[in-house]
């Protein structure tokens, strides 16, 4: 065949170029429609590349279009497709097009570069029987000694929870490579197994990142923080995920000047965090009350251009702030941030509104966010109900509570129920309040019992009070402020005998109060007070900044207030 111009080859030549230069599926449908009118739609090689490109750029509609007019295609095909729709909404239909391909194609060679997209398909799409018949076919074809194919096993039965499974393979593989010992330890810590992700990692001769990175996630997660700090200590190589991770494991466990501290030392490294480990450091500062550090890490978002709309960065700002007692610049960041449309950051605003005492205003941001359209969730209505407690605001918390159920079918938790006890409590309206609670479809915890307890002390009511004191010390015998706000309770009315008794029992059952606390940052340091005595300083920070003070009182349970600090009558 002769390669003069207008000639087949040299259309072909040009086509396979021109597709090679498409960036786009405008592009690549507009080439589409010149292929099928030069009639290069059953050139197998031309077709084949218009549906890799397809594939490649997300247009898995419109390739399919082209597989369906394809009488005989081939292998690689087959081979696109399958994998791009492994990575669907729809993975499982990557199953389909396989077992099409078993009964299409009589020459299955390279097979296996196929089999791990499958196994991901059948992870994805919670599949397990379908993951064990594909298992079934690879022990058959001896395709388990390929490394890919077995750890694309193990990870599928460890994503499923098929931990036993995942083991029993990579006992079979005569050849482990790092991803298999990774696989393994990270299925094991996924279905809560320490010990044994533990064991796991203690017989890998060359540890690699991801393994300990899985493991100090697996131990922070588990409560095991020294542990993971033992394996952070240790790790001559750490990246952004490492730091990230120990950050965020303090803060999960309550540690946030751990987090602090670490956080400042990872930039002294010359590490650049990613989106989490911003929201979990500024998560600790909003714990610790420091905003002159809250302040320091909003102004290093906005010198290196961090979009606040990556990874809740801009609600963690607004969460900052609110708790750290700005209001004003939590609704200035909200301001820039609201027209993301993320109900996340009007959650915050709300919230932040809310524990300020501002219900009105709290309202008045839900207000606005039906106007554009925003679907209120079930954290939404908690910062309502929470903004109406403080404010009082009764009707408003009726109503709020009504239609979250009415209109939005949202159905309460705990938390809603135990805020709209505490609002008729507080209010004077105790008998309806304890009649939400008998009505209530879940059991009623300590704090909602202690809700209607803080209630009655405010009203002088001893007789709802001491039953629900009794309820609230059997739910949480350990609990100093049931016996507190009894005691209250009690001193109110005069009772000072049943003061002293409940004095008593505190001291036969051990149970003590949890003091207060309060911490102070001076000169880059922290130092941390109790009844007026210095305990130990954490931790310091390389910063001179004016004195910020925390004040801790160890509030127990969820965040909405059952009343103010119990006074120490005992």
């Amino acid at each position: 065949m002769t390669t003069t111009a207008g000639s087949p080859s040299m259309l072909v030549t040009q086509t396979l170029q021109l597709l090679d230069k498409c960036k786009t599926i405008t592009e690549l449908r507009q080439l589409r429609a010149h292929i099928i009118k030069s009639n290069l739609i059953h050139h197998t090689p031309t077709v084949t590349k218009l549906i890799s490109l397809y594939s490649h750029h997300g247009g898995l509609n419109h390739a399919l279009s082209v597989f369906h007019r394809i009488p005989d295609p081939n292998p690689f095909i087959f081979f696109s497709l399958i994998k791009q729709i492994s990575e669907s909404s729809t993975p499982l239909e990557a199953l389909l097009f396989y077992a099409q391909m078993l009964s299409s194609l009589k020459n299955l060679d390279r097979v296996e570069f196929l089999l791990p997209a499958l196994l991901k398909a059948c992870s994805k799409s919670r599949a397990l029987e379908e993951g064990r018949q594909v298992h079934g076919q690879i022990v058959k074809s001896q395709m388990l000694f390929d490394p890919y194919v077995a750890n694309a096993l193990i990870r599928m039965y460890s994503e499923l929870g098929c931990i036993g499974l995942a083991q029993r393979v990579f006992d079979k593989i005569p050849e482990r490579d790092q991803v298999s010992w990774n696989s393994l330890i990270t299925g094991y810590l996924r279905v809560g197994e320490i010990e044994l992700a533990q064991g796991i990692f203690n017989e890998i001769q060359e540890r690699d990142l991801v393994s300990c990175n899985a493991m100090i996630d697996g131990y922070v997660k588990s409560g095991k923080c020294e542990l993971a700090e033992e394996i952070f200590m240790t790790m001559q190589h750490k990246d952004v995920v490492t730091w990230t991770t120990m950050i965020s494991g303090y803060v999960f466990n309550d540690r946030p000047k751990e987090a602090l501290g670490l956080f400042r030392e990872m930039l002294s490294q010359g590490i650049r965090p990613d989106a989490p480990a911003l929201v979990s450091v500024l998560s600790a500062i909003a714990d610790l009350g420091f905003v002159e550090e809250g302040k320091w890490v909003h102004t290093y978002i906005r010198m290196n251009k961090i979009r606040l709309s990556s990874g809740f960065i801009g609600s963690a700002v607004v969460d900052m702030y609110a708790k750290c007692g700005h209001i004003e610049n939590a609704y200035n960041v909200f301001e820039i941030i609201c027209h993301y449309r993320n109900v996340g950051d009007w959650n915050c605003m709300i919230s932040g509104l809310a524990m300020h005492g501002l219900g009105h205003e709290a309202l008045d941001i839900f207000l606005d966010m039906k106007m554009k359209g925003i679907e209120p969730d079930e954290i939404s209505f908690l910062g309502l109900l929470t903004a109406c407690n403080h404010g009082g605001l009764v009707d408003e918390g009726r109503y709020c509570f009504e239609l979250m159920q009415d209109k939005y079918r949202l159905v309460p938790k705990i938390q809603h129920y135990g805020c709209i006890v505490d609002l008729l409590g507080r209010a004077g309206h105790l008998e309806e309040a304890v009649n939400v609670i008998r009505n209530m479809p879940l059991e009623a915890d300590a704090i909602v019992w202690k809700a209607i307890l803080s209630a009655c002390t405010i009203h002088g009511n001893v007789a709802i009070g001491e039953s629900a004191a009794l309820k609230a010390i059997d739910l949480a015998p350990e609990d100093s402020s049931c016996y507190i706000l009894l005691s209250n309770l009690y001193a109110k009315v005069g009772r000072w005998d049943d003061v002293a008794k409940v004095r008593l029992m505190m001291k036969q059952r051990g149970v003590q109060k949890i003091p207060g606390s309060s911490s102070v940052l001076v000169n880059g340091e922290v130092h941390e007070f109790l009844v007026g005595k210095e305990m130990n300083v954490k931790y310091s920070v390389e910063r001179e900044d004016g004195p910020c003070i925390w004040t801790n009182k160890h509030k127990q349970g969820f965040s909405y207030s059952y009343s103010e600090e119990p006074e120490d009558l005992l």
